[in-house]
């Protein structure tokens, strides 16, 4: 898919990494479920490219839609300095981790109404040692740290500590990342990465008022959902160059919000899925390009969890020589030690419900007193995309698409 646009930020390249990852997923044309965190995988994998050198950093940074200055050893977004100027190499290294540290500072201090985890681990066989400089980087700027653990001598007992690490950092949300035998006993680096996320409403839906519905699998197939209902004054747009609207649902603080890219019909979908270009989805999810309206809002109560090995489709993106152990340069970590990536996995997991109905018994009041308005109609009762975006710096958390509830 060509996304059409520059990146010039932190939150364009991850969004535009998210989208080629999500048409590399949905390659397969079915209707079917996908949930993925483009920030999630992105510095997970911004961490590997910190340690990376030659064509194997060059092949990384391209398919993460980073750049890098003349000089410059670390990643680097196009935003953080001008390709034209000569930046020195501390300055660089700097500027290229600001942004993704500032940024997960601002996402880890999230209002006790959020509960957003991202887990990021580098688990490594011991005996090998990596530099200083590396683990300063990886723990100051991602919060993360390596690990040492045996896959040569006890592959399961590796799988067991990587998967009750994974878990404790999402508070036992995310659990059995690795199954067993996807990590083999000639492993020599592993990367977890995970997330969980759950908020709620800034107009939290009433449960008295959730009904069922049935939600369109197809032409010829439904199924029968709790569809939550309420009508309030939201955000709306139509979506250029598609057959479709875009709803903004807040979440409280309005921090973050979901939204909800609804085809007019089930055929529309892929008209939609191929017109999301970089530069359209921006243009799609930008505030300023919705109008408040009064509207009347069915969606569906829905979980999601989702697994991706994500080798094939790193590499199909273009990372090919840090899965090859005679190719992979990861001086940068370890350069008396050759390294290469084994395993790239993801796990997402969101729950979208009511949350809450103290608060929603006041919005019914508001419904009562504007019964007399005209409501426009957003029935999410077949499959849609959706994101959750983080408002301020527009950058894309979650990026999916719900086929079945």
């Amino acid at each position: 898919m060509d996304l059409g646009c520059t990146k010039d930020s932190l939150s364009q390249a991850v969004t535009a990494f998210g989208l080629d990852v999500y048409n590399k997923l949905n390659k397969s044309g079915a209707c079917k479920n996908v949930f993925i965190s483009p920030l999630s995988i992105s510095a997970a994998m911004a961490m590997v490219v910190g340690g990376a050198m030659g064509s194997t950093k060059t092949q990384m940074e391209k398919a993460l839609h980073f750049v890098r200055t003349p000089g410059d050893t670390r990643l680097l977004p196009a935003s953080a300095g001008k390709t034209s100027e000569v930046v020195p190499e501390q300055e660089s290294e700097e500027r290229a981790t600001s942004e993704f540290k500032k940024l997960l500072l601002q996402l880890n201090n999230l209002s006790p109404a959020y509960q957003l985890n991202l887990a990021n681990n580098l688990f490594i066989q011991a005996g090998h040692k990596f530099l200083q400089q590396y683990l300063t980087f990886t723990k100051e700027t991602f919060g993360a740290m390596l690990q040492t653990v045996d896959f040569s001598n006890a592959v399961e007992e590796a799988r067991e500590i990587i998967n009750l690490e994974i878990e404790r950092q999402t508070q036992g949300t995310i659990k059995e990342l690795f199954a067993p035998g996807v990590i083999g006993p000639e492993a020599v680096l592993v990367l977890g990465n995970a997330v969980y996320f759950k908020a709620t409403w800034e107009h939290q839906f009433d449960p008295n008022c959730t009904v069922e519905r049935a939600f369109r699998l197809s032409k010829n197939a439904s199924k029968p959902v709790h569809m939550m209902h309420q009508k309030g004054i939201f955000k709306l747009g139509y979506m250029r160059g598609t057959n479709a609207r875009i709803l903004c649902l807040p979440y409280v603080g309005e921090v973050l919000s979901m939204l909800i890219m609804l085809p007019k019909d089930i055929g529309d979908l892929e008209q939609v899925e191929s017109a999301m270009t970089c530069e359209n989805f921006a243009h799609w999810t930008a505030s300023e390009n919705m109008e408040e309206d009064h509207v009347e809002v069915y969606i569906p109560r829905f979980k999601l969890e989702d697994s991706f090995d994500l080798n094939m489709t790193l590499q199909a993106l273009g990372m090919i020589d840090v899965f090859d152990k005679s190719k992979a340069n990861l001086s940068g970590m370890s350069p008396s030690h050759p390294l290469f990536l084994s395993n790239v996995l993801h796990k997402a997991f969101l729950e979208v419900n009511e949350e809450g109905t103290e608060a929603a018994a006041v919005a019914g009041a508001v419904i009562s007193i504007r019964s007399l308005v005209t409501y426009d109609l957003f029935l999410v009762d077949h499959p849609f995309l959706f994101c959750i975006q983080h408002n301020p710096t527009n950058t894309v958390l979650f990026l999916g698409k719900l086929c079945s509830p």
